[in-house]
Formats: C-alpha cells, structure tokens, sequence
C-alpha cells in the first residue's frame, strides 16, 4: 500500500495504485533494490550528455573560439581536456558508482573531507536558482516567437526611444570635394552635396538594434542598477514557475522519470543544431562567420598568450560539470561493474564535439548578419547574455519566415537548459536521500516538489528589474572559485590522503585489472599534473580579480561583499565539518586527526555481492544514521 493511494472507483483495473512514495522507485530487475538502478545504460548516458551540454555549448565556447585565435584556440582546448577535465570526470564517475552514495555520503572516503561534499551541493543550490531564471527567459522568447512578426524585428514605441535604430546612423565622415581635398563633414550636408564617404572613415551615432532594447526595455524592464530592486517582472515570475513545475514533473520518481525525458531533451537540440546550420549555411555571408569562427583567420601567436590558456582550462572545467557534485548523484545509480571509463570517455568526447559543431550553427547565421549590415563579424558577435538574447534574437528576425527559426532556437536553448537542471536537481535530491533515506522513500513526490517551490521562491528576486545584474552575480562568484577549491582538495585528498593506488585498486574491482600503462597516465594526472593547473587557475584568477559589471554598469561595493559571502558560506562547511568529526571523535588530537582521515567501516560497495576479499570487513550502513557527520567510532575502539 502507498503512502496515499487513489480512490478504488478512480483505479484502472490491474494497475498500479498510485503512490507518492519511492516503494517503485527500484524496479526487481534493479541491482541496488534499495536505491534503485538506471533503467538502462542509454538513459544513463543520455543524462550525462546532458548534465555536460548545456548553455554554454552555444554562446561561451564560440565566444572565447573567436577572441583567442579563432581555429588556435582548439589546440589549448583540447590538451586542457586531457589535462583537467577527463581525469576529475573519471574520478568523480568511479566515486559514485563504486560505494553508490551521492555528493556528501561519499566521503565516507575521507570523513575529515565531508565538507567537500556540502560545498558542491550548495554552490549547485546556488546555481540551479539562477540557471532555471535563464530557462525562464528561453521560455519567454519562446512564447514571443508565436507571431506572424517577431517583436524584436523593429523599434516599438511601446518601448523604444530615440536611440532605436535597425541600421547605423551615419553622423560624420570624410569626404574628397572637387579641388582633390579631403574634409571631415556632417553627414547630411556630405549627402546635400552629392558627395560620397571614404571607407572606413564613417562616425556613427551611439544607438541600439531593436533587439537590444527589446532584451533590456521590454523583455527585463532593467533597472539602472543592483540597487535599485524595482518590481517583479511579472510574466518572467510565470516563464519561471513553469520552468519549475517542467523540472518537478521530470523528478518526481527520480531518474526512472528523468531517465526517460532525456531521450528528448538531451536529443533533439543536436536535430535543431543540425537544422539550424543547414539553413544558415545557404545565407549570404555565412562563409565569412565560419571563416571567422574556424578558418584562415586563426592567430596561432595568441597561443603565446597564458589568458588563452585559462580561458581554454575554464571552459573545460565547468563545461564538463566536475566538482558540482552532480556526476557523483548520476554515476551512484549506475550498477556496479559498468564501465564508467569508457562512459567518461565517450561524454567527455560527445561535449566537446557538442561545442565545436555548435559553433559553426552559430556563426553561418552571425556572418549573414554581418553581411546585412555591412559590418564585420567582429562587431556583432559579443559574449554572455547579450549573445544569446540580442545578437541571435537579431540575426533571426532578419531570415525568412523568422518566427519559426526563432521558435526552433529558443526552443534548443530551452532543452540544453532543461537536462542540466534535471542532473543539477537530482544532486540536491539524491544528498536528501542519503541523509534522509526514509523519509524520500515515503515522500519523494513531496519532497522534490517542496524543493522546487523553494527554489523559485528564492529566485524570484532574479526576476525583479534588477534580476539580470542578480543573475551575474551569483554567476560571477560562485561558480568560479568554490568550485575550483573544492576540486583541488578531492584530488588531494583521494590521491594522497586515501591513496591513489588504493582507489585505482578500487576501480579495478569495477571495471577488471588493468595494465601498468593503462594507469600511468590517470596516474600522472590526479597525483601532480591536474591539480597543479586547477590551482594555478585559481590563484591567476584572485589575482587578476576584477570586481563584476554588467555591461558597463558597475556592481557598488556591497554588492560584491555579498558575493563573497555567498562564497564564503560555501567554503566555510570544509572546515566547520572537519573540526566537528575531530571533536567527536575520543582520543588525542593526533589521534582524532587519524582517524578521520581514513574511511569509516562503512565505506565500500553498497551491496554484499560486490565488496570480495577487500571490504568483507565492511559494515552494513545503518540508514537512519546515514547522514554520517559524527565519526565511526569502530576505528576507535580498535585503537583503544
């Protein structure tokens, strides 16, 4: 019997009640019947595609393509693929599969570490408010694109002013008049007088392509400022709701749910990628993007330049989503013997593809626009939200029957956003399960959906008139720097307080012995080389800290006090949690400190049938205490 179970006249006959517990959760062919397996290897693998591809595939990497060298720019992208990011995405897949625990119960691993743990999943709180508010603006030009005539496609007094302008506004420029002389005129006397403007030469007025102001005046009512709130935008508050509710009804049974939408939203963005550059391909001017983007244009002395290099490393790190917590969640639902290497490799791989194909969508359509306005690519391609919300929105209005291209964009953006968040969801709800594995298996509908009212409640300050400059915010702090700490320190603490041969011997029992030269290079990497380039990444970037803008709006002072705090409330869990184990742990300090750097008795595969020789000695999880924050005292009373 369910925890609540329809009316017997409302039941179909011969099915299921319905329940709001998890009892279903776990399917009989399941391997872990407590917790519950991937229905299959595909939806797996489909959530973690679509954990890894997201926003920043289709706006950030063609970005930083194109302003560090163009086709260079792929060569430091690739070997800090090798370098950082499939080593980290290895480990942390292995991690959760190994012991099938989520992002905090893990570390059981290392209990002095815990923190770690709470630092991932609270930095991915932190970023699942503000990502589900950019799935909230995808939803809204969504809608907008349901009209014969695309909104943005010309200045609308309704919002416009004089500074609307489809086409550049010449107000100056140099002329040759008859005796041979060349003069600096205003433009309209030049035009009065039958004269013509030397290239290059034009001065023009400072205004704004429809799509802009239609982005800032209508779609944000932006504010001048963080500190001025203003009200709530109120279709933005609705767009983002039903982003919520789309996120609750994918989870309420957890990745059996999930594990099906994917096949959908992890999927057809690549149909539309593929539409999208076919179609952009046949306009006038698109070789002149592509040729910009990846071609004869490429400036391979910028690879002499060490802020290519960081930009190449940033772009991996949080590209693939290490260190957020969310590949351990996905990995622990994985049977135990699956091949989580072939897995990291095959993600890793479908990523980084992901981006570069995505690239040559983008800018076949960007290098038409260049074409109409007879400019350079140079100077309508620009980076973050104004790539995604005024240059796209603007090179769409410009293609024939532009309402369905806009519809088919937007409706890419809107899946690329979806998948991530349903991962990124699945990470806070799999740490509530591990903490509290009851309560989830009466309650998970409940639960999931208590968690995202929450959510929008909280990020409902992100869609006031100053919600954008919230947005950056949070996006300029924390997903930089915390997560950057805390992928240092699991690489330490695995490879070197753990043991980094042990936890290979570990992976072996997963996926069978190896060779020597199989693991000399995973070696190499999680010993010295990865986390010597993550902290090299983090400390160039404290010190060459810049406080944030948007735009040329600059942040006040106490604005960027409140994004340090956000960092610093989720660093602060690191130590706070190691002082609490080494408190409550008996004996001297010394010998505290041991203890809790080595893995409790619990520690090991989830079930009996997989643990062999290496962890018979293992202890069966008591699941009421499973939030695991006082230490195991078995390893005390050993000593004593």
């Amino acid at each position: 019997m369910g925890w609540l179970s329809l009316p017997t006249w409302l039941r179909c006959s011969k099915k299921e009640e319905f329940t709001l517990s998890t009892e279903k959760i776990a399917d009989k062919d399941d391997e872990n019947t407590e917790r519950g397996n991937w229905s299959s290897k595909t939806d797996y693998l489909l959530s973690m595609v679509g954990y890894a591809v997201g926003l920043g595939n289709v706006w950030r990497f063609p970005y930083l393509t194109y302003q560090n060298g163009g086709g260079a720019f792929l060569i430091p992208y690739t070997i800090m693929l090798a370098l950082a990011g499939l080593p980290l995405f290895f480990m942390e897949c292995s991690l959760g599969q190994f012991a099938s625990l989520g992002p905090i119960s893990i570390w059981r691993i290392l209990p002095i570490l815990q923190g770690v743990g709470f630092t991932m999943v609270l930095i991915s709180t932190f970023v699942t408010i503000y990502y589900n508010v950019i799935i909230g603006y995808s939803l809204y030009y969504l809608f907008a694109s349901f009209q014969s005539v695309l909104p943005w496609s010309d200045c609308d007094p309704k919002w416009a002013d004089e500074f609307c302008s489809k086409i550049p506004i010449v107000l100056s420029c140099n002329t040759t008049i008859e005796d041979g002389t060349i003069i600096h005129a205003n433009y309209s006397w030049i035009k009065s007088q039958n004269l013509t403007c030397i290239n290059r030469t034009s001065v023009f007025a400072n205004t704004q392509v429809p799509s802009e102001q239609f982005w800032n005046k209508e779609a944000l009512q932006r504010s001048s400022g963080l500190d001025e709130t203003g009200k709530i935008v109120w279709y933005l508050a609705l767009c983002l709701l039903l982003s919520w509710l789309i996120v609750g009804a994918a989870l309420f049974k957890g990745i059996k749910s999930s594990g099906k939408v994917v096949y959908f939203t992890a999927i057809f963005p690549y149909v539309i990628l593929i539409v999208l550059l076919v179609r952009g391909a046949t306009l006038e001017g698109a070789q002149e993007g592509i040729e910009y983007y990846i071609g004869r244009q490429s400036n391979f002395t910028k690879l002499m330049e060490a802020e290519v290099w960081k930009d190449a490393a940033t772009q991996i790190f949080f590209s693939l989503s290490v260190a957020w917590g969310g590949l351990v969640a996905l990995s622990s639902y994985n049977k135990f013997h699956n091949n989580c290497y072939s897995d990291a490799i095959f993600v890793c791989i479908t990523n980084c593809l992901t981006s570069v194909f995505a690239g040559f969508a983008i800018f076949s359509i960007l290098g038409h626009m260049a074409f109409m306005a007879d400019k350079k690519v140079s100077e309508v391609v620009d980076s973050g939200f104004d790539l995604a919300f005024v240059a796209y929105p603007e090179a769409l209005s410009k293609l024939p029957v532009a309402p369905l291209w806009s519809f088919l964009f937007f409706f890419m953006l809107l899946l690329l956003g979806l998948d991530s968040q349903f991962a990124t969801v699945e990470t806070i709800t799999t740490t509530i399960h591990d903490l509290y594995p009851q309560v989830m298996n009466k309650m998970r509908i409940p639960v999931t959906m208590g968690l995202c009212l929450l959510l929008f409640l909280l990020g409902l300050v992100c869609v006031t008139q100053a919600g954008i400059y919230w947005v950056n915010l949070v996006d300029h702090f924390c997903a930089g720097w915390g997560i950057l700490f805390a992928a240092v320190l699991e690489l330490v603490g695995i490879c070197w307080i753990y043991g980094g041969n042990r936890f290979i011997q570990d992976v072996e029992m997963m996926i069978g012995k190896k060779s020597f030269w199989f693991w000399l290079w995973w070696r190499s990497c999680w010993f010295f080389i990865t986390p010597v380039v993550l902290l090299a990444i983090l400390v160039w970037s404290l010190i060459t800290f810049t406080p944030p803008m948007y735009g040329s709006v600059k942040y006040p002072n106490w604005g960027s006090a409140i994004g340090w705090c956000m960092i610093i409330f989720c660093l602060i869990w690191i130590p706070i949690v190691a002082i609490y184990k080494i408190i409550k742990t008996k004996g001297t300090l010394w010998q505290r400190i041991v203890i809790c750097c080595k893995p409790t008795d619990t520690w090991g595969p989830a079930l009996a049938s997989n643990r062999g020789e290496r962890y018979s000695h293992m202890v069966d999880p008591v699941k009421e205490k499973d939030i695991e924050i006082p230490t195991v005292d078995a390893y005390i009373h050993k000593m004593e």
